[in-house]
Order: C-alpha cells, then structure tokens, then sequence
C-alpha cells in the first residue's frame, strides 16, 4: 500500500468530510474506522425518530448539499442516504473493524505512527501499522457509551439500556419507563415513549435550556450575519421564558449562562424541544430528581420519593476515548 499523507481516525461525517476534501485534490488517505460500517452512530445507535436539529443548510457536508426535495429538518433515514451518496460520490473506502491501540509522532521520521488492532478477522486479532505525515482525529465526541453507577441498579428486575441501544417505544407501551438524562436524546426518547403509550418518566439534575427549533435558527442567523453572541443568546432566554414560561412548576431550573455560551464553552447543547415539552406540561411526561438507589423495581429519588419502573433507559451520553491512544508529547 502507498503511504498515505493523512491518516483519518473515525469514519462518522466529519471523517467522510475530510477524506472527501483530500479526495477531490488527490491527496492519498486512508480512514481507519473501529466499527463495520461509515456513520455508525447513525447507522447502529440511534433512534428511529431522530431528525437533525438544525435546518439542512447548517448540516451538509463540504461540495454537496442536500437535495433540494429533502425537508427543512433532515430525517434519520433521508440523511443515511445522504451519507451513502456523499462516499460513493467522492469515492470514500473507509477501512473497518481497525481499532486504533496507539497514534505517537515520529519526530525525526516526521511521521505518525499508528498501530491498530484488526478484529475483523477470526481468532486472535493481528496488530497492524500504518505512517502518514497528517493524523486526523475524527472520532468524535461520542465514542463509548457512558452509564453512571447507581446504587442497586443490579437488582433491578426490568429492562436496562443505554439510549445506543434504544430504537422505538412501541414495545413499551403501558409499561412504566424512566429515562435518566435530559439532553436532546433523552428528552426525544421520553416523548417517543409517551407517544407510544408508556408511562414515562424522565431524570432531570441539571439545570438546562429548552429552545424550539425556530429559536435556535434564529441564533445561528444572528451570528452569522455578526450579531454579538451575548445579544443573541439573551434574546434566546427572553424567547424561551416568554414562550415556555416558568419552568421550575415543572421542576427544570434554567442555566444562568446563556445557551450559546454553554456550547462554546462547555459543548454542551440547549435542548431542542420537539414536542417533549407539552407532554411535560400536561403531566404525562413525570419530571424527576437524581436516583439515589435502586431496590429490585423500585427506585428511590433523591428527594425521598420512590417509583415502581418497568424499564429504564440510560440517555447518559458517553465518554470520549481519544487520551486512551493519542500520544502527544
């Protein structure tokens, strides 16, 4: 194989982004990809319900945007087809199951050095190298899925996942679900659980903005045409408060930073309300404090309540393994 000049680490969109921007200027590349497929986390991990949040035109991927015929807010099954479009159009051939063990900098080779564990294979899975002058690190900011001890959670009697694993709620109707974690995901599984006839609760412990989705296209307006971020982000609170009112009735308390400020800040992103909100506000969306324990189906809230569950699903986000290979001195 000739060496590449770039070695791509992680085959999810921003991967195939830059693969198709050195494809285009003939730069060789190759992308090491720990999964069997590009864009797993859309592909294996993710709801059926999910539509990017954003408008399309924030979304495309560099020299193609989406077809015309596709809807403001992209549907999970339209954007896969995107994906396959956008590999087999700049000729995209990540290489997979190459789990990276090692990436180090090769300061008089003036090469990264990268060994990688192949388990694609059977028996025991063979150690490979390659070199390349760039190393891109694509693998994101959701490479293992994070869930938090709890206390007597092996004890629990019912079903047990993390939201990777979650696809619909239909088979959870009439039973009674808890969802721990408020981000875009939990708060999207809860409303897919609720529409599908559970009984459904939801684990909110941090404080946390809600914004629709035309609110955070109006922010991102805003900074692109150079409105200050303080500005634009106040006039986002002002908008939520005035449109979903005192949240703390429900028991959700607003972040004193502003939404946009959390982003850049933190990475950390306003809920983006499909939905969940109204739920939330009739009452067939339950609001709950951090799970102190667990005993068997039973599980004991911090506030010294305690609710029977059926299932509960972890929307508790995930853990990023880069510092576990990149070696930087």
């Amino acid at each position: 194989m000739e060496e590449p000049v770039a070695i791509i680490v992680g085959a999810g969109p921003s991967g195939l982004a830059v693969a198709a921007c050195l494809n285009r200027l003939s730069i060789p590349n190759i992308i090491l990809e720990r999964e069997d497929c590009f864009a797993s986390l859309w592909k294996e991990k993710s709801y059926d319900r999910l539509h990017l949040h954003l408008p399309k035109q924030y979304c495309e991927l560099p020299h193609m945007p989406f077809p015309t015929t596709f809807p403001t807010y992209v549907p999970k099954k339209l954007f896969l087809q995107y994906l396959d479009d956008y590999v087999s159009r700049f000729s995209i051939t990540p290489m997979y199951r190459k789990l990276v063990e090692s990436a180090s900098h090769d300061g008089v080779a003036e090469r990264w050095r990268v060994r990688v564990r192949n388990t694609g294979g059977s028996g025991e899975a063979p150690v490979e190298e390659y070199s390349g002058r760039f190393l891109v690190v694509a693998s994101g900011e959701t490479s293992d899925a994070f869930v938090p001890e709890v206390k007597g959670l092996d004890s629990f009697g019912g079903e047990v996942i993390h939201s990777t694993k979650y696809k619909c709620g239909e088979k959870y109707s009439g039973k009674r679900a808890l969802v721990v974690g408020s981000g875009n995901s939990g708060m999207e599984i809860a409303l897919d659980l609720s529409l599908h006839g559970a009984e459904t609760s939801i684990v909110v412990r941090s404080p946390l903005h809600i914004l629709s989705r035309e609110m955070l296209y109006m922010g991102l307006e805003m900074l692109k045409y150079g409105i200050p971020l303080t500005t634009a982000e106040s006039l986002l609170v002002l908008l939520s408060k005035l449109w979903y009112g005192d949240l703390t009735r429900y028991g959700i308390q607003r972040p004193q930073e502003g939404p946009l400020s959390l982003k850049v800040k933190y990475g950390k992103y306003p809920v983006v309300d499909v939905g969940t909100y109204e739920k939330i506000k009739s009452g067939q969306i339950q609001v709950l404090p951090a799970i102190a324990s667990i005993r068997g189906n039973e599980v004991e809230f911090e506030n010294g309540n305690s609710h029977p569950f059926d299932a509960i699903v972890f929307a508790t986000g995930f853990k990023r393994s880069t510092h576990k290979w990149l070696k930087v001195k």
